[in-house]
């Protein structure tokens, strides 16, 4: 079985069957998912839940690929022991570093078979791939060229789960709220970096025409990967909570995996109670060991299965695309990676002799320099392609350099869109470029620093927060609306810049915003009012509606993303994530709903006492305005600047806004259907 890179497969096995009119409730579970596509692509029944190939490729008969298939079966036979293993190999450029994981509820045997398995499927799958990670039934397999996890790999995860006529929504999403939040915040108070628990559910639930009624018990699970820190644990979990609620609520069951953690919740009791608050496991007794013979015999078994599915998935792919599949060979050949890379390589030293007038041309060992050789002590974090390093300029200017991974193929795109931009974009309110460098295979691009970080640094930590009065928020407030508005009538260029968010709102020595990251940013015409894409980029919860599901942008989406930037300001909460919003989905349906009742104090920010209430209200009022569902009914930029700062304008009333709510589809007949419905973040930075 051989997948295209960076491609997910879904298949989930179902349980036992049972008399469901014996049971006093439903036993959800995640269904087998393997419907049309999977003919497709030729890929039938497999135990592979999610998996990511780099496109950045290592050489054949390397030392690197040698030391990898070596890391890979050290693994495999040393992860089922205790449930957890890392490894390394080699040194230098040929080091290779390795993670395998198995989930807390199964046994050391269930584990082995689970990471050979998994370890065949990765090197069958990723057969020349330099960094993957694969979900293979319930255990988990990485290996990279770093130690540490890329930001494109942070944002790969996969949600789940069923949809279910339940009798009461709003109070299962409060169960479901409570008990995995709980269960977060107890993984980061605790040396255990997985807790289990439960919580009951009082309603209604119709599963195929059957209705259960009475006290249903919800079983939780979280896990995290074991040697990263309890705050990334948290970070991760708190991510993939508020990710399942917002793609499923009111559903009953799923679950949502990633490359750093784990969530899944059931209506039956999948996991041992006794679990709850153990120590993670202790080595087994010692099991046979792993031989050479014993391995392959296994694999070979295995293979064999896969073979005969292959064979017959094969023959009916080419009854359903036989002409498809040349036009999809001579769209992958096209270009091989090296060509591809030669022709960007081409294009930025093109730009190198275009651009030096616009930008300092540095050296690259001026900029090894400047940031120790990039020493783990100077990194900042991890952009949209690649680490930032703060550095110091021989003439002690300080410096954030923004590093394209070398060797990657990731990226181009958007250092190319960057450093075309950057050149004709100057404004107080935007981060200004000190110079770029290109030799080789680096591609860096220098900006000022900015000694306090970004503003998601200060607004979402409970300690932090209280440092931003209101006076200093409204001017945060008002100089990202006055960036925008520069970027969309009065630079040069009209730009779109389709991926405003907290992190991506930089706060200089005394504290003024200014918008960076402008790799996914897109020039307007003069008369361009819209345009539409088939790749569609950005962060989830600030994504206009439009764009998220038709490709569709314009400077609408920005304002879009502004309101909800300006309601996680005055809340000091972000829209999408782990948040006790009762049953709400979101920040901006909370917003709506207090906004309707008059109970909007509720959602100030605590810190924020002794303002002005009114001009407060006013901006949760202008955020409303931004975030509305349709494009037409949202102000221009221009028209928010001065909502916001002349208090004599009479604001119109605000319609519901985008994701408040989510509802099931119905047949013709008025009933529920009953879906198994799965969402992929792919393109999320």
């Amino acid at each position: 079985m051989t997948l295209s890179k960076e491609q997910i497969i879904l298949v989930f096995s179902t349980p036992k069957a049972t008399n469901m009119a014996s049971h006093s409730r439903p036993q959800c579970s995640l269904l087998l998912f393997l419907l049309f596509f999977a003919t497709i692509f030729q890929l039938a029944t497999s135990a592979i839940i999610l998996l990511k190939c780099s496109e950045s490729n290592f050489t054949t008969n390397s030392t690197y690929q040698s030391n990898r298939s070596q890391l890979l079966s050290n693994l495999s036979s040393a992860g089922w022991r205790t449930g957890f293993s890392f490894q390394t190999l080699g040194e230098d450029t040929d080091q290779v570093f390795g993670r395998a994981l198995c989930l807390i509820q199964i046994n050391s045997s269930d584990c082995q078979t689970c990471l050979l398995n998994a370890v065949e499927a990765i090197k069958s799958n990723c057969t020349r791939s330099i960094r993957a990670g694969l979900w293979y039934d319930n255990c988990f397999v990485r290996y990279s060229d770093t130690n540490s996890i890329t930001a494109d790999e942070k944002s790969w995860s996969h949600t789940v789960y069923a949809l279910y006529q339940i009798s009461n929504p709003e109070k299962f999403g409060e169960v479901y709220s409570n008990l995995m939040g709980s269960l977060a915040d107890r993984v980061v108070n605790s040396t255990n970096l997985f807790k289990v628990n439960t919580a009951n559910y009082t309603g209604n639930i119709t599963e195929n025409g059957v209705v259960y009624t009475g006290n249903i018990t919800l079983y939780g699970l979280v896990q995290c990967i074991r040697d990263i820190s309890p705050h990334d644990c948290y970070t991760c979990l708190e991510q993939y909570i508020g990710q399942f609620q917002a793609s499923a609520y009111g559903q009953q069951c799923g679950a949502t995996v990633g490359f750093q953690c784990y969530i899944r919740m059931e209506t039956y009791q999948y996991f041992n109670l006794s679990l709850i608050d153990a120590t993670p496991p202790a080595l087994p007794p010692e099991l046979p060991p792993l031989t050479k013979k014993s391995t392959a015999s296994q694999i070979s078994s295995g293979g064999k299965r896969r073979r005969l599915i292959i064979i017959i998935s094969v023959s009916v792919a080419l009854l359903i695309i036989g002409c498809f599949i040349g036009l999809l060979l001579i769209r992958k050949l096209r270009y091989t990676e090296e060509e591809m890379l030669t022709n960007n390589n081409k294009t930025l030293d093109l730009w190198s002799r275009e651009r030096s007038a616009d930008f300092p041309l540095f050296d690259f060992n001026e900029i090894a320099n400047a940031t120790s050789n990039f020493a783990l002590d100077n990194k900042l974090g991890e952009g949209g392609f690649g680490p930032v390093y703060k550095g110091v300029l021989q003439d002690g200017l300080e410096i954030a350099v923004k590093r394209l991974s070398t060797y990657s193929g990731q990226g181009l795109v958007e250092f190319n869109n960057e450093i075309q931009l950057i050149a004709k974009l100057q404004h107080r309110n935007l981060v200004r470029l000190v110079g770029w460098c290109i030799q080789g295979e680096e591609k860096i691009l220098i900006y000022e620093f900015m000694p306090n970080k970004s503003l998601d640094y200060f607004i979402f930590d409970e300690t932090r927060r209280v440092l931003l009065n209101w006076e200093r928020r409204f001017e945060i407030i008002e100089g990202i609306g006055q960036g925008l508005l520069y970027l969309h009538k009065h630079s040069r260029l009209r730009i779109v810049h389709r991926d405003l968010k907290a992190s991506n709102v930089l706060l200089d020595a005394e504290m003024n915003p200014k918008i960076s990251d402008f790799g996914l940013a897109r020039i307007f015409g003069p008369k361009e009012l819209q345009a539409n894409t088939n790749r569609v980029v950005g962060t989830h919860g600030y994504m206009a509606p439009e764009y998220a599901s038709e490709g569709l942008f314009s400077m609408k989406s920005d304002v879009f993303s502004f309101g909800v930037l300006l309601l996680e300001i005055v809340s000091g909460k972000r829209n999408v994530g782990f948040h006790r919003y009762g049953h709400f989905l979101n920040l901006l349906g909370y917003a709506w709903v207090t906004w309707k009742d008059g109970s909007i104090s509720e959602l100030i920010c605590p810190t924020l006492t002794q303002v002005s209430q009114r001009q407060i209200e006013r901006c949760i009022h202008v955020a409303l305005l931004c975030v509305q569902e349709n494009q037409v009914d949202r102000p221009i930029m221009s028209d928010v600047i001065m909502f916001l700062t002349t208090e004599t304008i009479i604001l119109p009333e605000p319609k519901q806004p985008a994701y408040f709510n989510v509802s099931v589809t119905e047949d013709a007949a008025g009933s529920c259907s009953i879906n198994y419905v799965t969402l992929t973040n792919l393109e999320v930075r």
